[in-house]
């Protein structure tokens, strides 16, 4: 691996932490769309499965004010979330265990709300010497401005920004990496818009695969040469 490389996320050395993706916490979000922050969620875990990173998931006070975590990223993860009382994960010994007995020191954290979840562990992360990429579509705040100045404060405090979507390609980096070509190009599809759309019609048009879909459309006014 090159020193260029060595800035690059790779799945071997990096830890995916989640926390607080839960109802309670997502009804405060106001900074991004619920449902666009739950498809980035879901797209990071997904990434992460296809390539093998490890994963943690965390919770707060569950069945007393949060509710549990949303059942599409359990449905990805199938794991137990750690679960604590504390605002700052880093406060849960638990956690904190768990995290350095990976032996890795990356960490690529994705929370709600961003203000309080992700900045209070993200700075504590940093201060003991852990490389910190904080996804910003995955994580919400109460408000635009506490959102930003909260991202602003982790990124002079050491911390790189990341979106869901850079996440899933600087893992791939390379096209010829067929392992997990297919389940990129999948993530693209399901997830990320414009970007999905364009990858299905490369396929069809261009490369002349299968349309997907249980029943093939008839182009409606299509030309008939043989009644011109």
């Amino acid at each position: 691996m090159t020193f260029q490389a060595k800035k690059l996320l790779s799945a071997d050395d990096t830890v995916f932490l989640f926390i607080d993706h839960q109802p309670q916490m997502s009804f405060g979000v106001v900074n991004i769309d619920r449902q666009q922050l739950k498809n980035n969620t879901i797209a990071l875990a997904k990434t992460a499965k296809l390539f093998g990173a490890t994963t943690i998931l965390t919770a707060v006070e569950t069945e007393s004010f949060s509710g549990y975590i949303w059942p599409e990223l359990m449905d990805v993860l199938q794991q137990t979330p750690i679960e604590r009382t504390s605002m700052n994960s880093w406060d849960s010994e638990a956690l904190v265990a768990a995290i350095k007995a990976t032996g890795k020191k990356k960490l690529v954290i994705a929370a709600l709300w961003t203000e309080a979840c992700l900045l209070f562990p993200t700075l504590c992360a940093l201060e003991e010497g852990f490389e910190v990429y904080i996804v910003t579509d995955a994580s919400g705040g109460t408000s635009q401005e506490s959102h930003d100045a909260a991202v602003r404060r982790m990124e002079q405090a050491g911390a790189q920004s990341m979106t869901s979507v850079t996440v899933l390609l600087e893992l791939q980096r390379d096209w010829a990496k067929r392992g997990t070509y297919d389940g990129v190009m999948t993530i693209v599809r399901e997830h990320f818009g414009a970007y999905g759309m364009g990858v299905d019609y490369a396929y069809t048009m261009v490369h002349k695969a299968p349309q997907r879909g249980a029943f093939p459309h008839k182009v409606v006014g299509a030309a008939t040469h043989e009644h011109a």
